[in-house]
């Protein structure tokens, strides 16, 4: 039977039955952003400008930590290895993400990571010296044709967009270089302008911030930069090459779904922030956010593809 001190005491109680409405996960501290490249570099670059935007919007400091090595494995298995509690995040670059496991033993695979978002690409190009007597794609194959293996080509490291970019011409074209790996741009450019190498390959966002005495041959966009619309695509030279640098935001796998969607929501709101567009576009950068869902569908599928081209054709001495 129902007495007035029961109905009371289920009323009382009624509202302690309700779920708990969950609080959105909020980072207690300082947030480190790794990246496996050397300071200065693409990678760095937008890690540094991407930061800026998100940490309002997750309310703590970024740290860009560089930890530069093997391709930028050195990095991704820092982050790999690193607690899943939102903390650690690495700001990874393709293709070396999705090559280096294929290539060798790696510290990691995409299996060791939970994918936020991509960020944005940009097209891998070729440049010299602005005295050297390369002018063009064309001279570049025609002298490493008269002299095989004796033109120098720096990349920042094995299994990087630089270094495929290479192997893909070498094959389309039979020119072979002898190509000479570093960490990062500003390393290579150094040492292009030290005359130590003959030609850098870098991305239309590390050449153009500073142009000065560089020449810029040809980069593996699908179409032309509007950063650098006098410069032509390897396709217009008729050459079935495309290449790009493109930079995305991981987290160690066994991160707890809440923090999770925060970190995928932060940075699609940085991403969507015009001040973030602006600060890219000024470093002659186009943004081109990718949810993270789609993100690693994509590594995925990408992975699946160079592995294919590994079987058939190993690139690690191209």
């Amino acid at each position: 039977m129902l007495t007035r001190r029961t109905a009371l005491a289920a009323l009382l109680a009624a509202p302690l039955a309700r779920p708990a409405i969950a609080t959105p996960w909020r980072p207690d501290r300082p947030i480190e952003l790794t990246v496996g490249f050397a300071a200065g570099g693409g990678t760095d670059i937008v890690a540094r400008l991407f930061a800026r935007f998100l940490q309002p919007k997750l309310g703590v400091p970024i740290t860009v930590v560089n930890r530069p090595g093997a391709g930028s494995e050195l990095g991704m298995a820092h982050v790999a290895r690193s607690r899943p509690d939102g903390h650690t995040l690495g700001m990874t670059n393709m293709p070396a993400f999705v090559t280096i496991p294929i290539e060798r033993r790696a510290q990691y695979t995409l299996d060791s990571f939970a994918f936020v978002g991509g960020i944005m690409n940009d097209p891998t190009g070729i440049v010299v010296r602005d005295d050297s007597p390369i002018h063009s794609l064309a001279d570049l194959i025609e002298a490493a044709r008269a002299r095989p293996e004796r033109i120098t080509v720096s990349t920042s490291g094995i299994g990087t967009d630089d270094h495929l970019m290479m192997a893909m011409l070498s094959a389309e074209t039979g020119a072979r270089f002898t190509l000479v790996h570093f960490n990062g741009a500003p390393i290579q450019r150094n040492n292009l302008l030290a005359g130590n190498v003959q030609v850098n390959t870098m991305s239309v966002g590390e050449v153009m911030p500073n142009p000065e005495r560089l020449r810029f041959l040809v980069h593996g966009g699908r179409e032309r930069s509007r950063f650098a619309p006098e410069v032509p695509t390897f396709r217009e030279s008729g050459l079935d090459i495309e290449m790009y640098s493109e930079r995305g935001i991981v987290a160690p796998a066994g991160t707890p779904a809440p923090i999770l969607e925060r970190l995928r929501e932060a940075v699609a709101e940085a991403a969507a922030d015009p001040a973030t567009i602006a600060a890219f576009e000024a470093q002659f950068i186009l943004p081109n956010y990718e949810p993270g869902p789609a993100f690693e569908a994509r590594m995925r599928s990408v992975q699946g593809r160079y592995a294919e081209l590994w079987r058939r054709a190993p690139w690690i001495n191209a």
